[in-house]
């Protein structure tokens, strides 16, 4: 079943990649991926289809979801581009990206609370992730993040919804010490990551992560947000 999902998705994104200009990989998803070009926005989409929106350096893409993986600590959504590029996004957090100029391979996370008893908790939640990067063979790269519920931000790249009915997080990076490799010959691995930000959606009973801002590096950041089909101009 999910070879044939993903086969369905990758015939998607290759049907819809007409062309596309060097740069970034991740720019490089869409016909529609140039500039700040609003077919996007108004793209009619085939609606058996679950998409993300991202948007690098002011430029806008689509991913298609390609499966979902079981996991014993949230389902992790899997998420390709027509340059096949790929996101893993388990709970609305990052936990693998692939065909980037910087990827994050193999991340493990720990048992986080739910998200509405962060929002509850007025203290912040300082937890550990460890990750693979690449280039550069970077293993056991360690980020020891601080979480904490945050006012909805002035100014964001969220399309289609009222940001003051999210409820808004942040995750701050504090140093950690380099394991791995990259303490043997001294890369700067701990070079700390800008903050990330997500907007979680708990009407109806659910908690859903529909919007985020993520860097896999300094120089590499973007963000992403869930595009239902009727956001995107499907009637």
């Amino acid at each position: 079943m999910k070879i044939r999902a993903l086969a369905a998705v990758l015939s998607l994104v290759a049907a819809l990649a007409g062309c596309s200009s060097a740069g970034n990989a991740i720019l490089q998803t869409l016909p529609y991926a140039y500039g700040r070009n609003p077919g996007v926005d108004n793209a009619r989409l085939n609606p058996n289809f679950r998409y993300l929106r991202i948007t690098v350096s002011g430029r806008v893409a689509l991913l298609a979801l390609g499966y979902i993986d079981s996991h014993p600590q949230g389902s992790i959504e899997v998420w390709y581009s027509a340059e096949r590029e790929v996101l893993r996004l388990q709970n609305g957090r990052l936990v693998g990206a692939v065909g980037l100029t910087t990827e994050w391979r193999n991340v493990r996370l720990p048992e986080l609370p739910a998200w509405s008893a962060a929002a509850r908790d007025n203290q912040a939640f300082l937890w550990t992730r460890a990750r693979d990067v690449m280039p550069g063979y970077r293993f056991g790269v360690k980020d020891k993040l601080e979480l904490r519920a945050i006012e909805a931000p002035r100014r964001s790249a969220l399309q289609g919804m009222d940001a003051q009915g999210l409820t808004w997080f942040e995750e701050r990076a504090e140093p950690e010490v380099v394991a791995g490799l990259s303490a043997v010959f001294g890369i700067d691995a701990d070079a700390l990551l800008p903050p990330t930000r997500y907007a979680v959606d708990f009407r109806g009973g659910q908690e859903t992560v529909v919007y985020g801002e993520q860097c896999l590096a300094a120089d590499l950041c973007f963000t992403w947000q869930r595009w239902p089909v009727q956001a995107a101009g499907h009637k």
